[in-house]
């Protein structure tokens, strides 16, 4: 196969709207990032991370040694927890203002990326609050400049203009999309991902084949985004198990990582709509529950309910994991067993009623599901009708294996 004849040790810039240092050592680019903010004048940083993964990874004594060279001044923020809410950002926020911080790096996953993005737009609107920004107050214009080092190969978030945050007492989860939050440079660097447990490994991968599903199936989809959703189907096919089984693999890590890119890039052109707007009230109600599992458990209804309106596209994305399709809307119940086979092969084995969910919560879940700020939206663009008895039913068909 191609991907044998890439060297994965060669770091290469991707280019979208952001510049994207991919590849083995890709970390050690901060250098060349930092002199670059410096002759901007971007010399006074928020650095905005989880607890540990910065430092147990091993970027931030690069990041140090750069910012050492280079005179850049820094002030951290490293409270971001899974699915962050808005007073971790306002939090940080308030440290950027008082430093008053030029920039943004952010050092994580998507939720530190998020959060890190949120705290760039804010740094631009005195007096606003993140609440304002994902209850749509406001349509933001400007955002400081953000850099990004990224901890996971999942959300494609550091190459794209999405960024979600929860207003933690609604039980919302918003996503918002600026052109003015696509970072400014991104670091994707394989090594970084090794530590990885098992489950991270697992959902992360999971959250960029939901991406694609969802972006190649929408109403504003585009060839490109079907084009780039074929690809990542068969690299997580390929890669996810030896990931698995050997977390130190850099060859599995570095086109997983490639994959979830790309599937941010996807989506940044065809956009979401069931499977992330029914998994946001999920994490909404339970801040605790993992982002990718949640699109796991929601999967195999999603492709039920859309594969009559696009039976050759799923034909197509679903060939490594269900292989046989012909692209006929009558084999909708065969691909989703088939998808919830492949899931289950990887380890995500659990459905709603496993976290706790029951069919007296489908009611609230379905009404957050409309009433949360921007996934109406992606509703509207689901590839059939969302109708609320739609929604209803694929959280209900979602508790249980389809097995049962």
């Amino acid at each position: 196969m191609w991907e044998k004849e890439i060297d994965i040790h060669q770091v290469r810039e991707i280019r979208t709207r952001t510049t994207v240092f991919l590849g083995v050592g890709a970390i050690k680019k901060i250098d060349d990032i930092c002199a670059d903010l410096k002759a901007r004048g971007l010399d006074k940083l928020l650095v905005i991370t989880g607890k540990n993964a910065y430092k147990k990874t091993g970027a931030w004594g690069h990041v140090q040694e750069a910012f050492t060279k280079h005179g850049i001044q820094y002030v951290h923020y490293d409270k971001v927890t899974p699915n962050p809410n808005t007073h971790h950002v306002d939090e940080a926020t308030k440290l950027a203002r008082e430093f008053d911080a030029k920039a943004v790096l952010a050092i994580g996953g998507g939720s530190a990326i998020d959060a890190g993005k949120s705290v760039a737009v804010l740094l631009r609107y005195p007096g606003k609050t993140a609440q304002d920004v994902y209850e749509f107050a406001f349509t933001p214009k400007e955002a400081a400049p953000i850099v990004v080092i990224n901890l996971t190969h999942g959300t494609g978030s550091e190459a794209n203009q999405f960024a979600v945050v929860s207003i933690e007492e609604k039980n919302y989860k918003p996503a918002i999309a600026l052109p003015c939050i696509y970072p400014l440079y991104a670091i994707d660097d394989p090594a970084l991902m090794t530590g990885l447990s098992k489950e991270q490994t697992r959902y992360v991968s999971i959250d960029a084949v939901n991406h694609v599903i969802e972006a190649a199936t929408t109403k504003t989809t585009s060839p490109y985004a079907v084009h780039l959703a074929i690809g990542v189907m068969w690299m997580v096919y390929k890669y996810l198990p030896i990931a698995l089984k050997e977390p130190k693999n850099l060859e599995a890590r570095y086109f997983l990582t490639y994959a979830a890119l790309i599937a941010g890039l996807s989506f940044d052109n065809g956009m979401l709509h069931y499977t992330h707007a029914l998994e946001h009230p999920l994490s909404g109600v339970n801040p605790n529950l993992t982002h990718g599992l949640g699109l796991a458990m929601l999967l195999p209804a999603v492709v039920k309910n859309i594969y009559k309106a696009k039976p050759a596209t799923l034909a197509e994305l679903l060939k490594p994991m269900v292989p046989g399709l012909k692209g006929k809307p009558e084999e909708a119940d065969l691909a989703a067993h088939g998808v919830e086979r492949w899931l289950f092969s990887v380890g995500a084995t659990h459905k709603l009623a496993d976290e706790g969910f029951t069919a007296d919560d489908v009611d609230k879940l379905v009404c957050l599901a409309f009433e949360t700020p921007s996934l109406g939206g992606l509703l509207s663009i689901a590839p059939t009708q969302a109708t609320k008895d739609v929604v209803w039913s694929i959280y209900k068909e979602s508790l249980h294996p389809y097995s049962k």
